[in-house]
Formats: C-alpha cells, sequence, structure tokens
C-alpha cells in the first residue's frame, strides 16, 4: 500500500532552496527510468524480424503486438494512477511501475505463442502506465517555470538513449552468438528491477507545488480535474500535434528494422542495429536537447515558439522521411531518416513542459496523464498498428516489401496534421500562458 503521510525522505523545504546537484541527480534517475520504458517498449519492433519467423505471425499479427495490445491499457490505467500520482507517494508509484513493466517484458521472453506474447504485452503496458505522469509531476515540482522545458527535454532523452540501448543489447547478444529473442527479452528486462530499488532507496519525494507558492494545493475531484485541462485550447494544440507526430515516429521505430530486413537483406542484421542504436542514441538525442533549449530560449521573448519550434522542424522532417522510403542505396535511406529523426526529436520537450505548465498545479500529475492518454490511444496504439494491418492487406497484391513501404509511406498524412496543430497552437498560447500564470501563482 503507497504511504499517504509525509514520511523522512519527504523533501520540506521549498523545491528552490533543493540542492542543484540532487536536483540533477534526481532527473537523470527519472531519465533512466524513461530509458527502461523504451527500451522494454522498443525491443519488439527489434526483434520483429526474429519473432516473425520462430511463431509464424503474419504483419497484422505484429501490429497487433506493437500497438494497440500494448496501448490500451496502457492509456486507460494512466488515468486512476495519475489520480493517486496527485495524491500518494510518486517515488513509490515510479518504483513499482518500473518492477512490473521489466518483469512483464522478461516473462516476454517465455512466450511460445502468439496469446502469451499477447499477455505479455499487456503487462507491460501497465506496468509502464505508472512511469511518466508521476515523473513529470516531479519534475515540474524540482525546475521552475523558465528552466522546465529544458529539464523535460533532458527527461525526453530517455526515448532516445532507451531506443539506443535496446539496439545495443540486441546486436550485442547477437553478436555473442545468441539469435534467440526470448535471450534478449530476458536480459533488458530484468536489470530495471534493479534500477527500481536504486529510486526507492535514493530519491525523495518533492514537495508539491514547486515555484507556484500561490497554489491551493488541496486536492480536486477526478471529473473537475479533466474539466480543468479540457477547456485550455492550446493545451489541446500541442496534444494532437505530439499525438499525431508520434503516430509516425511509433510506427517507424516498431516497423524500420523489419522494412529494412526486407528489402536490404543483404546487409548484416547485428551491423544494421548498431547504427540505428547510434542514429538514435546521438542525432535523436541531439534533436530532443534542440528543441528543450530553443524553446527555453525563443519562449522569454515570445510563447508563440512552443508551437512553431515544433512546427518548422517537423516541415523539414516529413518529407526526409518520405524520401528515405524511396532511395535505394540503405545508407541514403539512413542519412534521411537521420533527418527525420533529428526534427521529430524537438517537439517533445515543448509539448511536455506545456502540458505541466498550462495545467493547475494541483493536477498536473493528471494533466500528464491525460496528455498521454490521447496520444497513446492516436499513437502507440495506431501507429504500429495502421501499417501492420495495411501492410498484411497489401501483401498479397504487392509482396512484403512494396506492400510495408507502402504502408509507411502514408504515415505522411500525421505529419501533415502534427505541423497544422503545433501551428493553430502557436497562435493561441500566449493567452493561455497569461491565464495559467494568474491561475498558478
Amino acid at each position: 500500500m503507497l504511504n499517504t503521510e509525509p514520511s523522512d525522505k519527504t523533501i520540506s523545504q521549498p523545491n528552490q532552496q533543493v540542492n542543484s546537484k540532487y536536483r540533477m541527480y534526481v532527473l537523470c534517475i527519472l531519465t533512466l527510468v524513461y530509458a527502461f520504458n523504451f527500451i522494454d517498449r522498443q525491443i519488439i519492433g527489434i526483434l520483429s524480424p526474429l519473432i516473425k519467423e520462430d511463431l509464424g505471425l503474419d504483419d497484422a499479427q505484429l501490429g497487433w503486438l506493437k500497438g494497440i495490445y500494448f496501448a490500451l491499457l496502457y492509456t486507460v490505467v494512466g488515468i486512476p494512477i495519475a489520480w493517486l500520482a496527485d495524491r500518494y507517494s510518486r517515488v513509490n508509484i515510479v518504483a513499482i511501475s518500473l518492477t512490473l513493466w521489466s518483469g512483464f517484458t522478461a516473462l516476454s521472453g517465455l512466450a511460445t505463442n502468439f496469446t502469451q506474447l499477447a499477455l505479455a504485452r499487456v503487462g507491460v503496458g501497465i506496468g509502464e502506465a505508472g512511469g511518466s505522469p508521476p515523473s513529470h509531476s516531479m519534475i515540474s515540482d524540482l525546475f521552475p517555470k523558465d528552466k522546465r522545458a529544458g529539464a523535460l527535454a533532458i527527461y525526453s532523452l530517455g526515448i532516445p538513449f532507451g531506443i539506443m540501448l535496446a539496439f545495443f543489447a540486441t546486436a550485442f547478444l547477437i553478436k555473442g552468438g545468441s539469435a534467440d529473442w526470448r535471450v534478449v527479452m530476458l536480459s533488458v528486462g530484468l536489470p530495471g528491477v534493479l534500477l527500481a530499488l536504486l529510486l526507492k532507496f535514493t530519491v525523495k519525494e518533492p514537495t508539491r507545488g514547486g515555484d507556484n507558492k500561490a497554489a491551493d494545493l488541496e486536492q480536486v475531484p477526478f471529473i473537475t480535474a479533466l474539466k480543468a485541462l479540457l477547456v485550455i485550447p492550446s493545451w489541446w494544440g500541442m496534444c494532437l500535434g505530439i499525438s499525431f507526430g508520434s503516430f509516425g515516429n511509433y510506427a517507424i521505430s516498431t516497423w524500420i528494422i523489419d522494412f529494412y530486413v526486407r528489402a536490404h537483406s543483404g546487409f548484416d542484421f547485428a551491423n544494421l542495429l548498431i547504427i540505428m542504436g547510434i542514429i538514435n542514441g546521438t542525432v535523436y538525442a541531439l534533436g530532443v536537447w534542440v528543441g528543450g533549449a530553443a524553446v527555453d530560449k525563443w519562449g522569454k521573448k515570445s510563447k508563440k515558439a512552443y508551437g512553431l519550434v515544433p512546427c518548422i522542424m517537423m516541415i523539414v522532417g516529413a518529407p526526409a522521411f518520405y524520401l528515405s522510403l524511396q532511395v535505394e542505396s540503405l545508407y541514403a535511406s539512413l542519412a534521411l531518416l537521420t533527418i527525420l529523426l533529428f526534427t521529430s526529436g524537438a517537439y517533445l520537450g515543448p509539448s511536455f513542459a506545456l502540458a505541466q505548465t498550462l495545467a493547475p498545479v494541483k493536477v498536473r500529475a493528471m494533466s500528464t496523464a491525460l496528455f498521454f492518454f490521447v496520444l497513446n490511444i492516436i499513437a502507440l496504439g495506431g501507429g504500429p498498428t495502421f501499417v501492420g494491418i495495411l501492410s498484411a492487406n497489401l501483401a498479397e497484391v504487392h509482396g512484403e516489401v512494396e506492400s510495408l513501404r507502402i504502408a509507411l509511406m502514408w504515415l505522411v498524412v500525421p505529419y501533415i496534421l502534427s505541423i497544422v496543430a503545433f501551428y493553430w497552437t502557436s497562435k493561441r498560447v500566449d493567452e493561455d500562458w497569461q491565464k495559467a500564470e494568474l491561475r498558478n501563482g
């Protein structure tokens, strides 16, 4: 049972007085937790060709495993967990959640058929639901508004670093003589349990409210919290912008290895994983950092930056991705994909920061949970599943290579919708920001 009372592990002094080194330590630990989140989320996309061959699955079944089976309970459970995070120990919630999703990832390695693997993926999704909302809430309490986009951009580095580690771990095990996807699942799942213990025993629960001294921290009913968020236009604009952009990104991250293995069958699989790991761990990570830093700097002059920076980046990235599917050279395709990864990483920090800043302080965890609910139903549930089903339906006529290429080409549509949503947000954010300052103090 979660502890509801302050303990000797609760920070009693105002958070702006917390030691800066400790504050960065907490941010680094939470970023590492987020990296494990994406290791366990990404691993099935990396192992997809091996799982497909071993279990005899088609693209539609793989799409269900990569998308909706994971995302459905992940999104639904996230709302009540966020409600708990606005009331109880967020450190405990994250530690318990990390233990659950890491354990279910390890159990995935014991699956011998589609049903067992699907149930394990549902379990991973349930566990991961308790990761980001409490983490976002803690970071927002530890960092002031003018540094929040940068802090959440650093936290978002868990995405590229987690994906990179998943690629590297798989490549290492394959080069070491194990091409068994089950061994990889077990190897990446179990270390998360140790990280959960480190989090539990070294991180203290921050004082709620952060830099909002005038905020009324009395808890509010669930429905009231939802209504408070539903009436903020730019909150929704940013939510839809990241959702449509991530529709494409989640689909690509879970299907691009399948595409490259089919379209470039002569290329060494382990070397491909290493290249993808390097790209995600450097260029994608740089894009995440640049997005947060640019908005922190530009945002001091105009809050429109929160929408315009992601908008401009996606205008560059979407055409590059489309071209990456057309070129014959694998290296040319990887170079163009790298442009997309850099530009799409830039929307993470600004989007998460705006979700926290515009929300009333007492519903910050709920704000992130609702944000992720919309994001993951559309993106995580929709993107990989859409590509898998479309590819399977086209395979009989076009073959497995072209069917997957065509399905991936359709991702340009949600990228265009993302650009429109971010631009619309830039027109509304100034007014909503002013209202948030008046409301939160």
